[in-house]
Parts: C-alpha cells; sequence; structure tokens
C-alpha cells in the first residue's frame, strides 16, 4: 500500500482498463484484466442487444395515436360537464407513457450495471448522448428511449456512417428536430399546401454529429444539406398504414445538390443519403468525432499524438468504430497513470452498483437517482446533450447530493464489506489515506460511503 496521497497515487494498468475504459469493476474483472489489460479491452466490445421486451418505437406510435384518440373523447366528456373525471383519466394516460419511459431508462441502467462488458455500455452511451434527443412532449418520452436500442446499439462496432443513416432516419431524432414537417419549397406538396423547409435537424447534423462547429461549413451547406433530407418523415397513423419512417417523394425538394463544393446529383432519399455518408468521411467529422471519443474516455486534454491516431485508423477502415477504439486502447496515451476524468452522475451511480452489487435494484430508485444527481435519462435539454467536462459536475450542491445518495445506497445494502468492495472496485490503485479512512470508519454504512465520495472512487 503506496504512502502517497491520492494526488501522486498511480493506477494500476488492470484498474485503467476496466475503470477509465469500462463503468467499474465489478466481480474479479481486475483479476481477470490484469494479466494483459490491452488484450481484456478488446475481449469487451461485444455487440449489445437488448433483451427486456421494452416497446418499440413502433409500439410507442401505437399507443400516442391510442392516446390521442381517448384525449379527443375526453374533450368531448368535459363539454358534457364530465370534466373532472376525464382530467383524472387524462392524466393517467399521460402517466402510462413516463412510467414506460422509466422503465426502459432503468432497464438499460441495469444492463450497464450487470453487464460483463461494460466498455461497450460505457461506448454506446458516448454515441447516445452524441446523439442527445430529450423528452419534450408526450410523443417524445416515449420514443427518446427508442434512438439507442434501434439505431445506435445495432451499428455500435460497425461503420460510422451507418450509424448516422440509422440516427438521422430514426423517428425519435426526425421529430425531436422537426424535420418531418420539412419539404421543399419547389416540390409538389407546397404547390398545394404552404409548408417550409426546416434548417434544424441539418444544422445539428453538420454543427454536432459530423463535422463539428469549426468543420469548414456554411450556412449554404447548412440549406442545401436541408434540402437533400427533405422529405425525410414519419408515418401519420391517424391516415397512413404502419408506423415509422417514410420518404415522402412529392416534399422533396427537386434538382441537385451541392454540399461542401461537392454536386449531388441523385433523386430522391438517395440524395440525403449519399451526403450522409460523405459527411461521415470527411477529415473533419474524423477529427471532431473521435477527439470527442479521447476527451470523454482518456482526458479532458487528449494528447493530440492520440487523436491523429485515431483519425488516421477512421479514414483507413471507413469509419469503422471498433477499429477506432482498438487503437485507442492500443495507444500508450490512454494510459496515463494518474486520475483524468471525474465521473459524471451516470458514470458514478453505475460504478457505484457494479461494485456494491446488491441483490435487486429498484426500477424507481435507480431512475430517481440518476433525476437527482442532475442526470435525468435522455434529458439534457438540448441536442448536445450532457456536459463532460468536470467543471459542470464538480460543484458544492452536486458533491452534496452525492454524499447523500452515497449514504443512501450504503444503508440499503445490508452486510456490505467496504474493505471487499474497494479491493474489488479499485485494487491496488488505492491511497493509504483513503484506505485508513474506510477502515477506521464507525459503522459499514459510514466505511461505504467514505469509499464511494473518495478521490479514487470519484475519478478514473
Amino acid at each position: 500500500m503506496s504512502e502517497n496521497s491520492m494526488s501522486s497515487t498511480l493506477i494500476s494498468r488492470e484498474s485503467i482498463a476496466v475503470n477509465r475504459f469500462g463503468y467499474g469493476a465489478r466481480g474479479d474483472e481486475l483479476a481477470h484484466a490484469k494479466a494483459d489489460p490491452k488484450k481484456w479491452l478488446s475481449s469487451q466490445l461485444q455487440t449489445i442487444e437488448f433483451s427486456d421486451n421494452q416497446p418499440s418505437s413502433d409500439d410507442v406510435f401505437v399507443a400516442h395515436a391510442k392516446f390521442q384518440k381517448q384525449k379527443k373523447l375526453m374533450k368531448q366528456q368535459q363539454k358534457q360537464a364530465q370534466g373532472s373525471q376525464a382530467q383524472d383519466k387524462n392524466k393517467m394516460i399521460k402517466s402510462a407513457a413516463r412510467k414506460t419511459y422509466m422503465k426502459m431508462s432503468a432497464a438499460s441502467l441495469k444492463q450497464a450495471i450487470t453487464s460483463k462488458h461494460s466498455v461497450s455500455w460505457r461506448l454506446l452511451d458516448f454515441f447516445s448522448n452524441h446523439f442527445s434527443v430529450s423528452t419534450s412532449g408526450r410523443l417524445m418520452v416515449g420514443l427518446s428511449p427508442t434512438l439507442e436500442r434501434e439505431a445506435i446499439a445495432p451499428n455500435l462496432l460497425g461503420n460510422f456512417g451507418e450509424m448516422l443513416l440509422a440516427v438521422e432516419q430514426h423517428p425519435a431524432m426526425l421529430i425531436y428536430l422537426n424535420n418531418e414537417k420539412s419539404f421543399g419549397a419547389n416540390s409538389r406538396m407546397s404547390k398545394k399546401r404552404k409548408v417550409g423547409l426546416n434548417e434544424n435537424l441539418a444544422r445539428e447534423i453538420m454543427e454536432l454529429h459530423t463535422l463539428g462547429v469549426n468543420g469548414g461549413y456554411s450556412q449554404t451547406d447548412v440549406i442545401e444539406l436541408a434540402k437533400g433530407i427533405t422529405g425525410w418523415s414519419v408515418k401519420n397513423t391517424k391516415k397512413e398504414h404502419g408506423t415509422g419512417f417514410v420518404f415522402r417523394t412529392y416534399g422533396h425538394e427537386p434538382g441537385a445538390r451541392i454540399l461542401l463544393g461537392k454536386k449531388y446529383a441523385q433523386r430522391g432519399i438517395m440524395q440525403g443519403q449519399q451526403m450522409l455518408r460523405d459527411l461521415a468521411m470527411h477529415p473533419s467529422t474524423a477529427k471532431y468525432v473521435c477527439t470527442k471519443i479521447a476527451h470523454h474516455f482518456v482526458s479532458e486534454n487528449p494528447a493530440q499524438s492520440l487523436i491523429e491516431k485515431m483519425q488516421k485508423t477512421w479514414l483507413n477502415n471507413q469509419g469503422n468504430i471498433k477499429q477506432v477504439m482498438l487503437t485507442l486502447f492500443d495507444a500508450e496515451e490512454a494510459w496515463l497513470e494518474s486520475p483524468q476524468k471525474f465521473k459524471t452522475p451516470r458514470e458514478f451511480v453505475i460504478s457505484s452498483y457494479r461494485a456494491i452489487a446488491p441483490n435487486r435494484i429498484n426500477d424507481r430508485t435507480l431512475f430517481n437517482s440518476l433525476t437527482n444527481l442532475g442526470q435525468m435519462p435522455f434529458n439534457a435539454g438540448s441536442p448536445a446533450g450532457f456536459s463532460d467536462e468536470e467543471s459542470d459536475w464538480l460543484g458544492a450542491s452536486a458533491l452534496m447530493a452525492r454524499v447523500e445518495w452515497s449514504s443512501l445506497v450504503s444503508a440499503q445494502v445490508k452486510r456490505i464489506n467496504a474493505e471487499q468492495v474497494m479491493a474489488t472496485a479499485l485494487g491496488s490503485s488505492i491511497s493509504q489515506n483513503t484506505y485508513q479512512m474506510v477502515m477506521r470508519a464507525e459503522s459499514r454504512q459510514q466505511a461505504s460511503t467514505l469509499l464511494l465520495m473518495s478521490p479514487e472512487f470519484q475519478r478514473r
């Protein structure tokens, strides 16, 4: 055990692998990673499958259509002097949608907590935040959790271009950024009734999803991309058979487009699709997304040489995410021996439960934990997603909330052994000061709370 304080305590290679790149150690993961940390990391990249039978986006649309129908009926009932009863039913229907959203969010968290491949779950959460959508409005309450399940997870270890296409054509993203009502000024639909171009999705694709704000594009490029994806919409369950994405040919802006100096003469849906594929392979996209990945996994100031290695892999492998991650794992610049990142609330809660390993985790308790700590699932409130900056999570009130949460969780888990949890979660990467403080605690609950709030556990 080192006599050094945390400021100079070095992290073991196995702890870096499990805690920095993954969601924290569970069981004997540190022992498994110790023999060959890089090999252990590469084995962590596994396809994520959701096996919890939660509603799909199609199910959400069907439920929403029923809600609208019932809402209309309730308005009629209100006019017939049955207002209070109808209002009560309306609240019940709305709360049902929120319960589904909570269950879906909690189910994803639970799988991240219990998974043997937490590195993949961290990667999923990274891209889910990269393509952020929020629960604004009743329909988005149900749709938001389905985006990562249906568009991101299936493409997590594939090429970024395919993930990008799946995300931008998913109903959650189309509705969140209003593209379902974006139609060309010269389209057949525009000639029949007043409709217009909506630039929201195109702007966020370029600023947040691909090139980055300094990626070298102009407002003209935003407009051209917006025109290229006109007609990308969702089915109207009241008038159309089925649910989900639909391309409305009569709403697409006719003619060729010029994006970043390249001409796109394709017609219909293929025009926007090719634009997105080219954006995915643009050098600015490679730089922007690789920098974000390095910032998230390694450090708020990642080495330029690390980013350049990842960019090169991106451009040489058609934006293959798995290959980019393997390059990250293999680079020595990623294995800094001192703690680099302060855990976000989501990282803190997941890693805490992985270390403590309670027999049962209540859905509502889990969901409320993140809500109370300031990172309510799918509620960033902005297409930019939740912050990945330490300064945004390190305030006095935020730390006090973590102390209270740590104490509450420690009290809920019976017969918790802080020394065992310390060995499971941190192994040898702990200071003498923290070890003694935990071991001298007056109770099991206090010991566990001190461990969870220790610098070694709060950082990775």
